[in-house]
């Protein structure tokens, strides 16, 4: 019995080997498999490529002969310059440009008009989005806490009023204090002082020859200063009268209605 085990292992270790053997074989087959699948080329979209190639290179463009085309090496290489592409048109309104080219001749006569109280520092024109404003200082056009307007200033407004009549610019006129309380049967606050102002400028220009239809008159008190009311010179900044004539084109008015 001894005799007899010793000769069945020895029977299977030899015939362990095929089973590795077989296992080699497959791998070997599958990789020859894959290699032969990699290796297959189209040749229909082979030759597509090859014909294109050659009719670039070789052949005159458009040509169906294939005429070849000598190629002269000493030629110079011809410059690819970049094309840029067009800037889009942004239409202007021509009538947007007419009326700025108004107001800008405006603020000119005002400012020729004006031109020693420019110089004071009395009157300060400038160009903002909504048109040209034209502050003048309240010192010039009224006495203290009083709304009625100075004979000196009356020879201003009418300059101005002259400059305005002929034009049909929406004009805004607006009253403005320092932080001063003011308290009077007249005048309880500040914002009856500064309306009222603005009312009498907004008459000197109707008795000059302005539309009274293109003009609103508002005061705003101390609520919207320019300088610092901290000191007497910032405080003299804000007592001022703001006249602006307004570039803008007045809206349609559209009915809001509930769904």
């Amino acid at each position: 019995m001894p005799r007899d085990r010793r000769t069945d292992d020895e029977h299977e270790n030899h015939e362990r080997w095929l089973v590795s053997y077989a296992d080699f074989i497959t791998l070997l087959f599958a990789f020859f498999v894959v290699m032969y699948a990699i290796s297959q080329v189209n040749e229909g979209k082979y030759r597509v490529l090859s014909d294109t190639l050659s009719s670039a290179f070789r052949n005159v463009p458009g040509a169906s002969s294939g005429a070849q085309v000598a190629v002269n090496p000493r030629a110079p290489v011809p410059l690819l310059i970049p094309l840029k592409k067009p800037r889009p048109v942004v239409k202007v309104d021509s009538d947007q440009l007419v009326k700025k080219a108004k107001l800008r001749n405006m603020a000119k006569d005002i400012n020729e008009a004006l031109a020693p109280l420019v110089k004071e520092g009395q009157v300060r024109i400038t160009e903002g989005a909504l048109g040209i404003t034209v502050d003048i200082n309240a010192s010039l056009l009224f006495a203290s806490g009083d709304a009625r307007l100075d004979v000196r200033a009356e020879q201003a407004l009418k300059a101005v009023a002259q400059v305005l009549a002929p034009t049909d610019f929406p004009i805004i006129v607006e009253g403005h204090t320092d932080n001063t309380p003011i308290n009077t049967p007249q005048f309880p606050s500040n914002w009856e002082l500064s309306g009222t102002r603005a009312s009498s400028v907004v008459r000197m220009f109707i008795d000059n020859g302005v539309d009274p239809r293109r003009l609103t008159a508002t005061g705003y008190a101390e609520q919207r200063p320019v300088e610092d009311n901290a000191t007497p010179e910032g405080r003299a900044r804000n007592r001022r009268v703001a006249i602006t004539i307004e570039s803008r084109t007045p809206d349609n008015p559209v009915e809001v209605r509930l769904p």
